[in-house]
């Protein structure tokens, strides 16, 4: 068995409308979904991604109306990035960043590529990291009605940051039980980072680690990271790797059926959050272009669909 990379990251934002605007409208990527927490369906969760969603290209919001801000806090997802075609794309995110007053930095190097580094409107810490340098690129379905022109536009997620206390442990997870090479590593502000990898995605496949004793231990809030999951290619192997995760004695859910994929999850020993999901079946069982001013509800949650509307804000999706 073997993850094929990083599958979605989902986060917390106390503001759907906001996070709206700013995913969209500022950053390009497209709401493919606009469903809501499946444990807390009366609340938001948006979906955005390339054209249809393709796995390693979404990112999910959970909405919990005034949440308080995220704080850093060690053993946490503590970073995401978002990959782009080139050096010269980031020239462009430097600009556009600066049209729409996003505080950024400009162009920097981290482990032999260009990064810049952005907050979203909750305070969640980005990376736009060029894939110049990369030999490995997944392939997007990239959306025409983007207001990123596509040469330019964001075409998945790349490597997240897990910080955390006890790094040996992490590490051991990746490598001896989710398959990852360590494939090297990286000074940043004194912290030295190990960088690991999965599947044959490029940077969509990349998880660097640090160790944070420095930090305390916290709640995550708005701009703080829910969970990774990692690429399952198939059911079958998903039963596989629940049944490995059951042997090792890690605490996990089972296996769970979220409609658009199949989910496994579970904690790793510093209590990081880590979900595998399948490839199938994948957003386009029911996508068409308009449900971006729908609200997608699984089946059994259907027959509660007014009741769950009539709890949620609307969101004004056309603009």
């Amino acid at each position: 068995m073997k993850l094929s990379g990083i599958h979605h990251v989902s986060i917390f934002t106390a503001n759907a409308r906001a996070n709206f605007d700013f995913y969209t409208k500022i950053m390009g990527l497209r709401l493919v979904k606009k469903s809501v927490n499946q444990d807390d369906p009366y609340t938001y969760h948006l979906y955005y991604g390339d054209e249809i969603g393709s796995p390693g290209t979404a990112l999910t919001f959970f909405e919990v109306p005034n949440m308080a801000k995220n704080h850093p806090s060690r053993n946490a997802i503590s970073e995401i990035s978002l990959r782009v075609p080139s050096d010269e794309a980031l020239n462009y995110w430097d600009k556009r960043l600066d049209e729409h007053r996003i505080f950024h930095s400009k162009a920097i190097e981290q482990f032999g590529r260009k990064i810049i580094r952005l907050k979203d409107t909750d305070g969640l810490p980005i990376n736009l990291i060029s894939d110049e340098t990369s030999t490995q690129v997944t392939d997007v379905s990239a959306w025409k009605d983007s207001p990123v022109p596509v040469e330019y536009a964001i075409r998945g997620l790349g490597p997240v940051r897990f910080s955390v206390f006890k790094k040996e442990k992490t590490d051991n997870l990746l490598t001896k039980v989710l398959g990852f090479e360590r494939v090297g590593a990286y000074e940043e502000n004194d912290k030295l980072l190990t960088v690991f990898k999965t599947g044959e995605v490029g940077l969509g496949g990349e998880v660097h680690v640090e160790s944070r004793p420095d930090l305390d231990q916290g709640n995550l809030g708005a701009g703080g990271i829910h969970h990774v999951a990692f690429r399952v290619p198939t059911d079958s192997d998903l039963i596989g790797w629940t049944e490995m995760i059951q042997d090792l004695g890690y605490k996990n859910s089972g296996y769970v059926d979220r409609f658009y994929f199949h989910s496994l999850y579970f904690r790793e020993s510093n209590g990081i959050l880590i979900e595998l999901a399948t490839d199938e079946p994948g957003f386009q069982t029911d996508f068409s272009k308009e449900h971006g001013t729908y609200v997608d509800l699984p089946p059994h949650l259907e027959n509660r669909r007014e009741d769950i509307l009539a709890h949620l804000k609307p969101l004004d999706t056309d603009k």
